[in-house]
């Protein structure tokens, strides 16, 4: 059959998405979900194929921004059409959801299927929940690690060893990498840090990276900075560094599941050819691992697969009960990095950093978390992160008074006084996107108290700033309906009364 070309101007996410009339699907006797091969030229694609009732007429095929971009089409151009067979990927989907193993050239080919758009959000929603129901054990993850790095772009260094760090997330505040990357970088180390936008925290470390500089960059670009500077700061999203890892976060956040965490952070690492890396993992209450038990099976798996890709890996166990620092959100957190850059202290971010730091001196046999503290002490590590800042295209010279953040403010007090007890990080998380973090850079919260601070009766203990003064009541709803916080003369055992029946407040936490 031969249609006529009609664009739609929608984007549908990377799948190629066409639309047929009612009359001509049926003609073709395909169903909406199926596929259709389409032809134009020299250029052959398959597409998922919607069915229209009204907006699309007969002989006229509706065609969405990746196929135009695909075929080289222009609007009323003729392309042969016919139906498409599955591809040979969703049988090795079902093969999973049957609990069967699977081998390297059958997880090769649902990745690339994947980043091709040739599987529908059903067929993939089906392979991500086989994983998260059956588990993935490590020749699985492995091989699935290995196909990710395979169909993306690699980043080529000249310079070796690469150095690399990453945190599992989990904990708000956590501005670590502003701090890891310069000290690395001061040291002579190499470390061209790819990092995520913020999922379901109030800041990545590339939102707050953003604040300081730009962080779009190229391949190209990336290595101009590494080359002048040893470090850099780069949205992963830019590079195309394992890109089915992005789809596939499209389907585990809608269903708050994240089987693919090892291999996604490790392909990302292997595709940067990474030959140290220190991995984060924030243990206790509001973290994905609650446990030190579970922290250790965690990097016992992380250290495995780091052998199998022939990256060195260690792991620190970190304190995750609270932020890190005082402030949540990206020009607060911003602000405080560059702050402690300068000599300012921020006695938990800093003792963090370092100590991941110390991991990767150890490895790369220059020293330990000692050398850390001097290039952090000696202003080595706060003119290094200056020469990133303005390589990127930043200021070089900002100040962190120079940082900008909401003008909308309200402060929680305390209604007693007392010792702060505890804090509900997925609350703050919660209440700071709320405020407008991580969208709106200038939002988010400062902290006034820590765990085990004294405070007084009608003392600020949370500040929350906001662009836009809707959002800011939107924040301080939430705040008061479930305090963030708690107060008391003592660890008291009532954290709250439930009379009736709650409605659970259970964060799911995705961070690449």
């Amino acid at each position: 059959m031969r249609l006529r070309v009609k664009y739609l101007g929608i984007e549908s996410g990377r799948k190629p998405v066409v639309t047929l009339s009612v009359d001509d699907a049926a003609e073709l006797g395909i169903r909406s979900g199926e596929r259709l091969r389409l032809r134009f030229k020299e250029y052959t694609i398959n597409a998922i194929v919607n069915i229209a009732t009204k907006s699309v007429r007969k002989s006229v095929i509706g065609v969405y921004d990746e196929v135009i971009k695909s075929l080289q089409l222009k609007e009323k151009d003729i392309v042969d059409v016919e139906p498409a067979s599955p591809p040979l990927s969703l049988q090795y989907i079902r093969n999973k959801l049957r609990r069967r193993k699977l081998n390297y050239e059958e997880i090769l080919e649902i990745v690339k299927d994947t980043v091709a758009g040739n599987l529908s959000e059903v067929e993939m929603a089906a392979f991500v929940i086989a994983l998260e129901q059956q588990g993935l054990d490590l020749d699985e993850a492995t091989n699935l690690t290995v196909a990710m790095v395979e169909t993306g772009q690699h980043l080529e260094i000249d310079k070796k060893p690469i150095c690399d760090k990453h945190s599992i997330g989990g904990v708000p505040g956590d501005k670590t990498t502003l701090l890891v990357v310069p000290i690395v970088a001061a040291a002579g180390l190499i470390i061209p840090k790819t990092s995520s936008r913020a999922i379901t925290s109030a800041a990545g470390t590339a939102d707050r990276a953003e604040v300081l500089m730009p962080v779009n960059l190229s391949v190209e670009e990336m290595k101009r900075v590494v080359g002048k500077t040893n470090g850099c700061f780069a949205w992963g999203g830019s590079l195309h560094l394992a890109p089915a890892d992005d789809v596939f976060v499209q389907v585990e956040y809608p269903l708050s599941i994240d089987p693919m965490l090892l291999p996604s952070i490790m392909a990302k690492k292997r595709a940067v050819h990474a030959n140290f890396l220190a991995i984060d993992i924030p243990t206790g209450r509001g973290t994905k691992v609650k446990t030190i038990g579970d922290a250790d099976l965690l990097a016992k798996d992380f250290i495995e697969l780091g052998r199998r890709l022939e990256i060195k890996t260690q792991c620190l166990i970190s304190y995750g009960e609270q932020p890190i620092g005082h402030a949540i959100g990206p020009a607060l957190e911003a602000r405080e990095a560059l702050r402690a850059l300068q000599g300012y202290n921020v006695p938990d971010l800093i003792d963090k950093a370092v100590h991941l730091c110390g991991l990767i001196f150890g490895m790369a046999g220059k020293g330990d978390e000692r050398l850390a503290r001097d290039i952090l002490k000696s202003g080595k590590a706060g003119k290094k992160m200056r020469e990133m800042i303005g390589q990127q295209g930043g200021n070089p010279n900002i100040k962190p008074d120079d940082i900008d953040v909401g003008e909308h403010r309200i402060e929680v007090k305390s209604e007693r006084a007392g010792t702060l007890l505890w804090l509900d990080n997925n609350l703050l998380v919660e209440i700071a996107r709320a405020a407008g973090a991580p969208r709106d850079k200038k939002a988010g919260i400062l902290l006034q108290k820590k765990i085990g601070e004294k405070v007084k009766k009608g003392e600020s203990v949370v500040e929350i700033y906001s662009e836009k003064a809707t959002k800011l009541g939107l924040a301080e709803k939430i705040t008061y309906e479930a305090r963030p916080f708690g107060v008391g003369e003592r660890m008291e055992m009532r954290i709250r009364d439930v009379k009736e029946i709650p409605i659970a407040r259970k964060a799911f936490i995705l961070e690449r």
